[in-house]
């Protein structure tokens, strides 16, 4: 596979230019996590010792692109010695530059100001159950399963096995395959308070005084060699805390449901 070199990174992007879009965009977006909102960071002194590469990243998904600009903030930090901060954005001047994310294709098409995120280090992929708001069912592009890998094999990747910003969706097998065969390091990450400071697309500040939570957890414990893709889903969806027994709605829509049920089996008799 293809590897970085001092000016490119593993996908032929100039460093020079990715530098300068991250700082940008950085410098952009800093008042929305230190100003209008006040991000918190927690967990962060378990990224001190990572390898510079096959670390992957799984989080929970809230906005399109707040989340990643967010941790993109938390990652250059880190790269500059501060834990649990980003209170100084002189880190902005030195950024962490092998750092990818995996992201929807079409999301990443629409308009000018995606593309330019796209430049930041994005690895696109087309879904596989989801196009143009419609269902569809269509193999995976092995090409795109190659490119993750790439990125993998040259910086630390973060990727959102639900494939939406839908809170408790269910995880996709396609990233526990591609842990069980790239063997990585896997961080996950909780985000929360996003969906409700940022709109959908996370560009735009909703509401402000809100405080969005980051927390990186401890790397997963993942026995590569005799653990399935379903048990190896079902350990990173407990820890993005996505499973139902999380959903603190989910037995109160339950009995809600089931008593909808029993009313309407009144009615009827």
């Amino acid at each position: 596979m293809a590897k970085k070199n001092i000016f490119t990174d593993a996908f032929g992007n100039l460093y020079f230019l990715k530098r300068l879009i991250i700082f940008i965009l950085g410098i952009v977006s800093y008042r929305r996590f230190n100003g209008f909102n006040k991000l918190k960071i927690s967990g962060t002194e378990n990224l001190v010792d990572l390898p510079d590469s096959n670390v992957l990243f799984v989080s929970n998904h809230q906005t399109y692109f707040a989340d990643v600009a967010a941790m993109y903030h938390a990652f250059c930090s880190v790269n500059n010695g501060y834990l649990n901060t980003i209170k100084n954005p002189v880190y902005l001047l030195n950024p962490k530059v092998d750092f990818y994310y995996v992201a929807a294709e079409e999301t990443m098409n629409k308009g000018l100001m995606t593309k330019i995120f796209k430049l930041a280090g994005a690895v696109t992929v087309k879904r596989t159950w989801r196009s143009e708001g419609a269902n569809v069912n269509r193999m995976v592009d092995l090409t795109e399963v190659e490119n993750i890998m790439k990125a993998l094999d040259n910086g630390w990747v973060i990727t959102f096995p639900q494939g939406t910003t839908s809170a408790f969706a269910q995880g996709r097998k396609g990233t526990a395959k591609l842990v069980k065969n790239q063997r990585p390091i896997v961080i996950p990450i909780k985000i929360n308070g996003f969906r409700r400071a940022f709109d959908k697309k996370g560009l735009r500040v909703k509401v402000t005084g809100v405080k969005p939570t980051m927390e990186f957890k401890k790397p997963l414990d993942i026995d590569y060699d005799n653990d399935d893709a379903q048990t190896i889903l079902t350990k990173i969806m407990v820890a993005i805390e996505q499973t139902e027994d999380f959903n603190v709605l989910h037995e109160y829509d339950q009995e809600l449901k089931a008593q909808k049920t029993e009313e309407k089996s009144t009615l009827k008799s």
